[in-house]
């Protein structure tokens, strides 16, 4: 069976327009844009037009994505190729991302958005450990009332304690749930 050739990370304009864009500039200082869209015609000029800020979902650290990038990117992978699509790479300029993984990133970029960088593992653990539609519900409730980039209160600041607040104990994860209640 040939692989779906999508576009970006699993992005079928065919099937939903909704999307993400990551927008990764040229320069190692500045910022990491995520969008969401709506939209989708590449040829149009009102195309540009939804990369506007009000559809800004997160303005991220260029050193924090540099340490959270290959994880990302292989953890879509592995879901793409479960699925027999085409995957991808995160590219200097735009990268187009399936609304469902879109929303799996910018969870986690809210929860390290802020946070020390000493964080970025236990966060990266904790994020790894949820399932798809874990992540997706967090957004949602997140989204619903803080989904603007500076809106940072409520959900947003609950989800940065649980993934970075929260270190995943290796030792704890490999017993069972009766020795877990035992455990001190």
């Amino acid at each position: 069976m040939a692989k779906l050739k999508t576009i970006g990370f699993g992005f079928i304009p065919e099937e939903t327009k909704h999307h993400f864009l990551l927008f990764l500039p040229r320069g190692k200082e500045d910022n990491v844009f995520v969008y969401e869209r709506f939209k989708w015609d590449n040829d149009l000029p009102e195309q540009k037009s939804e990369l506007v800020d009000k559809n800004i979902k997160v303005i991220f650290n260029r050193k924090k994505w540099d340490a959270i990038k290959n994880v990302v990117e292989k953890e879509f992978n592995q879901r793409l190729q479960k699925n027999d699509t085409i995957t991808g790479r995160f590219k200097i300029g735009e990268n187009v991302i399936e609304r469902l993984l879109g929303k799996e990133l910018v969870l986690l970029l809210w929860a390290i958005e802020d946070s020390d960088p000493a964080l970025i593992n236990t966060a990266l653990k904790n994020w790894l450990g949820l399932s798809p539609e874990e992540r997706w519900w967090l957004f949602t409730m997140a989204n619903a009332s803080t989904g603007y980039y500076s809106n940072k209160r409520g959900w947003r600041i609950a989800i940065r304690y649980a993934l970075t607040d929260n270190p995943v104990d290796e030792k704890i994860k490999q017993m069972s749930i009766f020795d877990r209640l035992n455990y001190e």
